[in-house]
């Protein structure tokens, strides 16, 4: 069959049915005044390989577009799936998380409840994914649809067209000094784990025995009561800390203010977790004489290296955590 009817097919199988006849005829007087005379094969394939592959030709006919999501909305398709996507995942998981912890009523071992968070978290993390992808990508589809021009050039982020002044907008960020996205994430998510451990803490922290029947709570380990007492303290440390992720998020790299704000809050976090560890009632009785009598060592020794070592941990690990701020900060 001839090469030029086989192309012409290929362009008009792929336009409306109303369409096809006449286009079928531009393209085929179009294709004849490129060629010579007295044309041959090779003659026909070079002028074919000028009028471009057929899928490409018959999109330009078409008053729809052949993609779903073409090269004028694509990138900024993908900045928003970018910055949705982490945002609703962080936001489900610490909700799923909180309706955990919320609903403990202390009958069920803390293994089994990690086991569960853990299986049903990536659910929901996919669960979400799936969600966000699915309607952002019908939006875009459905502009792409509505948009009548026929100019591809790429959106920006403000939804106009981009020009030189666009770079003026944007601050380079030495990759040393910049501030992952998934760090903040990682933050909010640690925050609202910590934080519902605090609070739960009688019926999530203490001792456990197994006597066959899988794991058992015996004691808790810490006085409940004692550690409600400092809850203004721990608001203000939880308030602070989800403000300075939220504050990494906007700025996006180290810079002197966010190396101080992150300073205040491991400061802030250290004192608070001091005070709250010298508590001499902190500890539960029962707790101390379970672990005393398992490990023996005297009650003092064992209270004494664990607020010793909590402590020892915070300000070493806080003062890695400024040092590496404000380090981070100086990079140029």
């Amino acid at each position: 069959m001839d090469l030029i009817e086989i192309y012409i097919q290929e362009v008009t199988r792929r336009l409306p049915e109303k369409s096809r006849e006449d286009i079928a005829l531009e393209l085929r007087s179009t294709i004849e005044d490129m060629l010579p005379a007295d044309y041959m094969e090779e003659d026909v394939k070079k002028v074919l390989v000028k009028m471009g592959n057929p899928v490409t030709l018959a999109s330009g006919y078409r008053e729809r577009p052949m993609h779903l999501i073409g090269p004028r909305y694509y990138d900024l398709y993908v900045s928003l799936l970018k910055m949705i996507l982490p945002i609703a995942g962080v936001i489900a998981l610490i909700s799923m998380i909180a309706s955990y912890f919320f609903t403990y009523n202390g009958e069920e071992a803390i293994l089994n409840i990690i086991i569960k968070v853990f299986a049903e978290g990536i659910w929901v993390l996919i669960e979400v994914g799936l969600q966000v992808a699915f309607w952002l990508t019908l939006t875009f589809a459905i502009i792409e649809r509505c948009d009548k021009g026929k100019d591809l050039e790429p959106l920006t982020m403000n939804y106009n067209k981009w020009t030189p002044d666009d770079l003026k907008n944007i601050t380079y960020i030495p990759k040393k000094k910049e501030i992952p996205r998934s760090e903040v994430y990682f933050s909010l998510v640690w925050t609202s784990i910590w934080a519902s451990v605090y609070f739960y803490a009688n019926h999530l922290l203490g001792a456990y025995k197994n006597e066959g029947n899988g794991l058992e709570f015996v004691t808790p380990a810490l006085d409940h009561e004692v550690l409600l007492s400092y809850w203004p303290f721990i608001v203000i440390v939880i308030g602070i800390e989800i403000a300075l992720a939220l504050y990494k998020l906007f700025k996006g790299q180290w810079t002197y203010k966010v190396a101080v704000f992150n300073t205040i809050h491991e400061v802030l976090s250290t004192i608070v977790v001091i005070v709250i560890m010298i508590n001499p009632n902190l500890f539960q009785p029962e707790f101390v004489s379970f672990m005393t009598d398992l490990f023996s060592v005297p009650a003092e020794h064992f209270t004494n290296w664990i607020t010793i070592g909590v402590i020892f941990l915070f300000v070493v690990f806080g003062g890695i955590a400024i040092f590496d701020g404000f380090r981070k900060a100086r990079i140029r």
